[in-house]
């Protein structure tokens, strides 16, 4: 069926920016902006990719992935959380580091063929038919983007140590006057985000394209940043808008492969052109985002001061 492999499709591009974008709510609602995603994840594809290549596992490389992605990101935090450093200037520039890197690190992996992580089959529930390869054929880092959703919103929602990196986000001054660790739970946040844009990267080179492509991450990062703010930086909302831009990139691709009479420059720009008019449609509405907005975000902190 056509449709049921235009929506398999949509699942596998919306993953990456899933796992991406629920790696960022969890740091901006600590307070930190970490603009470092698209560097961040396309060094978790390319350490992902060679120790893929180095064991003969994809598992192994996916676990390479998260751990690139969040060392990677201990770098961000000690600029800007040790040195205090500027984090919008910080981020960009993890981002150039990051497409710089990777491409040297990786140029002895071009046109080599990847190891795929293998679907799971899951007897009888796999079977089913539409619903069953929908929903029940599917490869881990699928699975681990649904328990994300999950367990950040439990975790933020649900628990104390939730409700203590909201505090920080919120107020890092009076979280800090009620003996939290703002710096230490800000490093943690920040790398759990590095760890899920490192996943993000390990899936593009594992799993969407099992391959290394210099700059495969081709501006995710950014729209992973953007869907962060879509969701009003609720977990749900982001599962359910990474889908949505997830469908706008595949859906330019079938419009391609269809011959629809649209110059293919204009169907490639699509999911970055919805970005931009969700961006605008939200800030319309200030006294929503202002609510939802961590007051604390992108703000320094300094305990001696």
């Amino acid at each position: 069926m056509i449709f049921e492999a235009i929506l398999l499709t949509v699942i596998t591009a919306a993953t990456p920016l899933v796992i991406a974008a629920f790696g960022e709510l969890v740091t901006e609602r600590a307070g930190v902006l970490n603009l470092g995603v698209e560097g961040m994840m396309i060094m978790g594809a390319v350490g992902a990719f060679a120790a893929a290549q180095a064991t003969g596992s994809p598992y192994i490389g996916l676990l390479a992935g998260i751990a690139t992605g969040a060392v990677f990101s201990l770098l961000f935090g000690f600029l800007t959380l040790t040195l205090v450093t500027n984090q919008v200037a910080t981020g960009l520039a993890l981002t150039i580091l990051g497409l710089g890197a990777s491409g040297m690190l990786g140029e002895s992996y071009v046109g080599i063929p990847g190891i795929k992580v293998p679907q799971i089959y899951i007897p009888y529930l796999s079977d089913i038919p539409f619903i069953g390869p929908v929903l029940f054929h599917q490869d881990l880092v699928f699975y681990l983007s649904i328990a994300l959703v999950i367990g950040i919103n439990w975790f933020l929602f649900k628990s104390r140590r939730g409700l203590k990196l909201r505090a920080i986000g919120d107020n890092h001054s009076s979280a800090h006057a009620l003996g939290i660790d703002v710096i230490r739970t800000r490093y943690l946040a920040v790398m759990f985000g590095g760890a899920c844009a490192g996943l993000a990267g390990a899936q593009l080179s594992l799993v969407y394209t099992p391959q290394w492509v210099e700059n495969m991450a081709a501006g995710r990062g950014w729209i992973a940043l953007a869907l962060v703010v879509f969701a009003s930086w609720r977990p749900w909302r982001v599962l359910a808008g990474g889908y949505l831009f997830g469908a706008v990139s595949i859906g330019q691709l079938h419009a391609q492969a269809f011959g629809i009479g649209i110059p293919s420059q204009f169907l490639s720009m699509l999911p970055y052109a919805a970005t931009i008019v969700v961006l605008i449609i939200i800030s319309h509405n200030r006294r929503t985002t202002l609510i939802n907005t961590p007051a604390s975000l992108g703000k320094a902190f300094v305990p001696d001061r």
